[in-house]
């Protein structure tokens, strides 16, 4: 049995009451692929007001390539993928995924197509397949395994006594970090969503964790639009471009 009254996207719920009445009234469902487009963003949070966080911020997301985002705390980083995730509104500027603006876009459709594993994923004191397929009723037991397989997931599941079928525990506690953002992962990508975003999703983790995560990275490439928020360039070492983000402007594109 799935857990009752909690959503698969938790971390979208958390933050849904600051999104604006004026994206809440999206409507449109476009065929997505997830080129995303910044043009000249600024952003201040409501609570404060005096300080911009984000000063004519431009960026370019092409479509099935891996784009990393690196720099010092409070750079910014998180605050542009809480604006592509639509939790806040750009202060000025505009945000575009495939030349749609995003703010048109049907709320929960536009978060069905942009997925997000964040730093401390939420699993559930259920099976690592329930937890997989928790909020996508319509998916197979085909479709979970597809994408644990993507996640790097399913070779150290099957190895466990009950596989699929073991209890992650409360919050995961029966698996290891990077056991837990593999399944966090796979949960992402069966919904088959067109952008993934990792939000310091293997700061926590030890080297050999980090590389289990990279090797998931390397097998969903080109598949679809990947956006990895970290602090060690280890981690986005294989990016086809890395903005660096400081005092929340772009002070370099790789």
């Amino acid at each position: 049995m799935f857990p009752p009254n909690i959503s698969s996207h938790f971390q979208v719920f958390i933050n849904m009451k600051n999104v604006s009445e004026h994206q809440m009234k999206g409507v449109e469902k476009p065929n997505i692929d997830g080129a995303i487009e910044m043009d000249s963003v600024n952003f201040t949070y409501p609570s404060r007001s005096t300080k911009e966080v984000l000063k004519g911020v431009d960026i370019k997301i092409e479509s099935g390539k891996t784009t990393a985002f690196v720099g010092p705390s409070g750079g910014g980083k998180s605050t542009i993928v809480s604006l592509i995730q639509q939790f806040y509104t750009p202060s000025s500027g505009s945000i575009r995924i495939d030349g749609v603006p995003i703010a048109r876009i049907e709320h929960e459709y536009y978060h069905e197509k942009v997925s997000i594993v964040a730093q401390e994923p939420v699993l559930y004191d259920c099976s690592i397949r329930d937890n997989i397929l928790y909020g996508c009723e319509w998916a197979t037991d085909e479709d979970m395994k597809t994408a644990a397989q993507m996640a790097n997931a399913h070779d150290f599941v099957t190895q466990l006594d009950d596989g699929y079928e073991t209890n992650c525990g409360e919050r995961g506690a029966q698996l290891s970090g990077g056991q837990k953002q593999r399944i966090a992962i796979a949960r992402a990508l069966v919904r088959r969503p067109a952008v993934l975003i990792l939000d310091e999703a293997t700061s926590a983790l030890d080297a050999h964790s980090e590389g289990e995560i990279q090797e998931a990275l390397r097998r969903i490439t080109g598949q679809l639009t990947v956006i990895v928020v970290a602090h060690r360039l280890s981690t986005i070492k294989d990016a086809d471009r890395i903005y660096v983000v400081d005092n929340g402007t772009i002070v370099q594109v790789r």
